[in-house]
This record gives structure tokens, sequence and C-alpha cells, in this order.
């Protein structure tokens, strides 16, 4: 039985700059909503470095959808566009690029992301993905009413046995307390 619906988020965008900006500040406010605040930095950089390379890389346009979906306990971000080259993960060579301040937008997500990946959509395009670990919703506490019966209303074999049980082990008085 599933205990809470799945939330779902869609944002249809061109990938500039001014744009990109706009998409984090939907993303913060979707998850600030579904109260998942402990998610909203890996979740904004993950769709930065995303739409990032949309903007840098994608062809024939910059026409992207932004997708975000919470269900059960993994938060799945996804970025679909036109292009169907399938993004790699840069590796700093021997030169001294390790030092480079563009190209591992994939190592980032990688390195943040529970799981990511890419999937190509239709014959002209993909969508790269990644998923963050949820943290475990409050549960509210209902307490039990004074008047309320759970439960079987008379003692049977098995409660007798086990209120035996505990009076030998000398629980039951501490139960009762």
């Amino acid at each position: 039985m599933i205990s809470e619906p799945s939330r779902y988020c869609t944002v249809e965008l061109q990938a500039v700059p001014s744009r990109i900006g706009q998409v984090r500040r939907i993303v913060s406010a979707h998850l600030r909503h579904w109260q998942l605040d402990a998610l909203i930095d890996h979740a904004t950089l993950g769709v930065t470095e995303l739409l990032t390379n949309v903007h840098r890389h994608a062809q024939p346009d910059k026409t992207c959808t932004v997708e975000v979906e919470l269900l059960l306990d993994r938060l799945t971000v996804s970025v679909r566009d036109n292009d169907p080259r399938i993004p790699g993960v840069a590796e700093p060579d021997a030169k001294g690029d390790e030092f480079a301040t563009s190209g591992r937008g994939l190592a980032i997500i990688e390195a943040m992301s529970e799981s990511w990946g890419v999937r190509p959509h239709g014959d002209t395009g993909k969508a790269v993905w990644f998923t963050l670990q949820a943290p475990p919703s409050p549960v509210a506490i209902v307490p039990r009413s004074q008047s309320a019966v759970y439960g079987a209303t008379t003692d049977g074999p098995l409660v007798t046995a086990a209120t035996g049980v505990l009076r030998e082990q000398g629980l039951l008085d501490t139960l009762a307390r």
C-alpha cells in the first residue's frame, strides 16, 4: 500500500541562463512545499548542471523539459532535450585539467546523487536524470483514546499465556505502571 501519493512537477523551457535561475527557484519552491528542504541544495545544483549542459551542448535547439518526481522515498530529477547524443563524464587528464572551471557537470551529478543515468527519448532526444534519497517523512503518532477497544475483547488462551510469562519474569508489574 502506498501511504503517500507521488508528487510531480514539470517545466518546459529554453535553456538560457536567465531561465536556468527561474527553474532553480521553481524546483526549490516545490521541494519546500513537499517538505523536502534537505534536498534543495543537491536538487538545484543538479538541475543547474543539467540545464547548463543543454545550454552549452544541445543541438539543434535549447528546448528542454525538467521533470521532478517524488515517489515513495526517491526524488528523481530529469532534463529531457532534443539532442540524441549521449554525454559522458569527463575525466581529468595528466595536463592539469583537474583545476578546470567547466566540463565537470556530470561528475558533480555522479558525486552528489544516489544514482544517475541517460536514456534515449524517441529517435531525436534523450533524458539525463539523477535520484536523491528523500528523508523519511515524519509519522504523526495518534494517541489512543481511553474508550477505544483494540483487538480481542475477551482474554483468550494466548493472552492468558502471555500474562503468565510476564508475571513469571517480573515484567507484568513494570508494564502496569
